[in-house]
């Protein structure tokens, strides 16, 4: 009876599989590839929404790549990226190493998870009491500035959102801080199914904590760097 299930499962494969995937096909056909392929049939005509369309080649693409307004809105979206993907990935990975690594060996678990939950705090605040927090940090007469005048930085201090050169900068700095807990949490999970022994073999043999990093936990945890890269990218296009 069981080398004959096995036989019925060898034969079958994956083909049992398919009926549950056809509701989710179905969806992602009507809901995401079909409206996708209309798009792109009408990005090749000018139409004003009531008459009928007509077909003008590559000019709106031609328009489009001369407009100003549409490499400013690409330059945005790849900040974005740099702040909600790719800055916070590197910083989360490196600080998952370091509690994983370092601090929970010699201060113990306890401390390490502290830290972790510390790092997670902002994820877990609702968009508009970040929002409100941060504005309260970076105005002109903001936490932040007065904290420069009262080090006698005072050429530190600037409007850090009404200064067009800075805004940018200092969203993006808020995005990071945002994201670093979620790619942290995430790597802090995928260390756990990591053998400790590599850790310790490689502490006996004289690793340094950075070659500790590069050569176990990097190799160890990608598949949980591009589930972070790809979630955090599509995060990223949808804010900008």
């Amino acid at each position: 009876m069981a080398a004959t299930s096995k036989a019925i499962a060898r034969a079958t494969g994956s083909a049992g599989y398919f009926p549950y995937l056809i509701p989710g096909a179905l969806g992602f056909v009507a809901v995401v590839l079909v409206p996708f392929v209309m798009n792109v049939g009408a990005s090749f005509t000018r139409w004003n929404g009531i008459a009928v369309p007509r077909f003008v080649g590559l000019d709106n693409y031609q328009r489009l790549l001369a407009d100003d307004k549409f490499w400013e809105a690409v330059k945005h979206a790849l900040a974005a990226i740099v702040a909600m993907s790719l800055v916070p990935l590197a910083i989360g990975l490196f600080l998952a190493a370091l509690l994983f690594d370092y601090i929970s060996s010699r201060f113990g678990a306890r401390t390490s998870s502290a830290l972790r939950a510390a790092f997670y705090l902002p994820q877990i605040l609702p968009v508009a009491v970040a929002g409100i927090l941060w504005s309260c940090i970076l105005n002109p007469i903001g936490v932040l500035n007065a904290f420069f005048d009262a080090i006698g930085l005072h050429a530190l201090a600037a409007n850090w959102l009404g200064d067009p050169s800075l805004a940018l900068l200092s969203l993006m700095a808020v995005m990071v801080w945002l994201q670093v807990g979620y790619a942290l949490v995430v790597f802090m999970s995928g260390l756990a199914r990591v053998d400790p022994a590599y850790y310790e073999a490689a502490e006996i043999d004289g690793a340094s904590w950075f070659t500790r990093f590069r050569a176990i936990t990097i190799p160890m945890l990608k598949p949980e760097i591009f589930v972070v890269g790809l979630t955090t990218t599509i995060a990223a296009l949808k804010v900008s």
